[in-house]
């Protein structure tokens, strides 16, 4: 009988490693590769923003909302929050295809460099939903790549990376900036 229990317990010990061989095979399986040289979409958009400066609260896509004195020549500590408008090309007055909506502060004191997060909100015939991104942002450098760590409806679960290369700098009015998006995992 004690025979009987123990070949029992072998066979059920065996099956249920049988099945979890066989479900890890099935999901090892199902994980394609990511070819990081062949994104799987790939668009350049440009992003427009305008500094409110006080007297241009109805054109203004971008505030400050803390600025503190006396913290050096980098801006270290400011903090700004926009909703810019982003087009297909670099014509300010072009439809937008996006918004894109969140905020930057300023984090070192011995050059401009941001932390960055917004969300780009697709609402065109050509995309619908948002794509999140979130990263550095070395100001100073001619392009900067920030990630691309997740989104919505037409970009659902996206993974990619984002290059942002400063178009257009006037100052402390406005800027465009060129977005070049690679998406890497698309569903």
């Amino acid at each position: 009988m004690a025979n009987q229990v123990s070949k029992q317990i072998f066979k059920t010990l065996f099956s249920f490693f049988l099945f979890v061989l066989l479900l890890s095979d099935t999901v090892s399986s199902v994980r394609k590769s990511i070819d990081l040289k062949k994104p799987c979409k790939h668009f350049v958009l440009r992003l427009h923003n305008i500094a409110y400066d006080g007297d241009n609260a109805d054109n203004a896509t971008s505030a400050t909302i803390v600025n503190p004195i006396g913290l050096g020549n980098f801006n270290f500590g400011k903090f700004v929050v926009f909703d810019n408008p982003v087009t297909m090309d670099e014509n300010y007055l072009s439809e937008p295809v996006a918004r894109a909506q969140g905020f930057f502060f300023y984090n070192k004191k011995t050059t401009y460099n941001t932390w960055v997060t917004f969300t780009l909100l697709f609402n065109s015939t050509q995309h619908k939903g948002t794509m999140t991104i979130i990263d550095a942002n070395p100001m100073m450098e001619p392009t900067r790549d920030l990630s691309i760590v997740g989104g919505t409806g037409d970009f659902l679960m996206t993974r990619g990376v984002v290059t942002l290369t400063t178009d257009t700098f006037e100052g402390s009015k406005y800027f465009r900036i060129k977005l070049d998006i690679k998406l890497y995992e698309c569903y």
